[in-house]
């Protein structure tokens, strides 16, 4: 056998007649298409490709597409929960006095992570001031924790999978004339 009529594999080529688009029917088909040179295993395999190639990319590009659901997922909460405690840093240093600053600034923590799709279940608050009494030029730190579960998983809290746990802080300096 020639070293030509071998492909990559070091499998023999089918002739040229092989490769054409007619596909042999049953019978005499069959032996007109072995008298040509081509064997029934290049006549069976004929549109397998198309098979692999479709299985291929499905197996491949299915947990490609939610990667990227996910690292989306990561993204926004990163969004949020910047947002969220930059806000509540804000609200805190508004109020008039710390209780009603802790207050405020839960609510503009719950306002902006549902703003951005997430549940307040998934969130924490953490405020803190130094010095400790919150006076007149003192600084307020707000963080914020955010779970974020990982998509199309209803069942994810159950289980506790998630993607990630993201924290953002924000401070501000309570203003001398409240």
């Amino acid at each position: 056998m020639p070293l030509s009529s071998l492909n990559r594999t070091g499998r023999r080529q089918a002739p040229e007649a092989c490769s054409r688009k007619e596909v042999p029917r049953a019978g005499a088909d069959v032996c007109t298409a072995e008298a040509q040179g081509c064997t029934v295993e290049d006549v069976a395999e004929r549109g397998s490709a198309v098979v692999e190639f479709t299985f291929l990319s499905l197996l491949l590009m299915v947990p490609l597409v939610y990667f990227i659901i996910t690292m989306a997922q990561l993204q926004g909460g990163s969004f949020a929960v910047v947002g969220a405690a930059d806000q509540a840093a804000k609200v805190f240093v508004a109020q008039p006095d710390a209780a009603a600053g802790q207050a405020a600034a839960e609510q503009a923590v719950l306002l902006a992570l549902a703003d951005h799709g997430h549940t307040a279940t998934d969130a924490e608050v953490e405020t803190s001031c130094a010095p400790a009494d919150c006076t007149a030029g003192s600084a307020v730190t707000v963080t914020v924790h955010l779970t974020v579960p990982l998509p199309f998983l209803p069942f994810s809290g159950v289980l506790d999978l998630n993607a990630g746990r993201l924290s953002a802080s924000a401070t501000q300096l309570v203003g001398r004339f409240r």
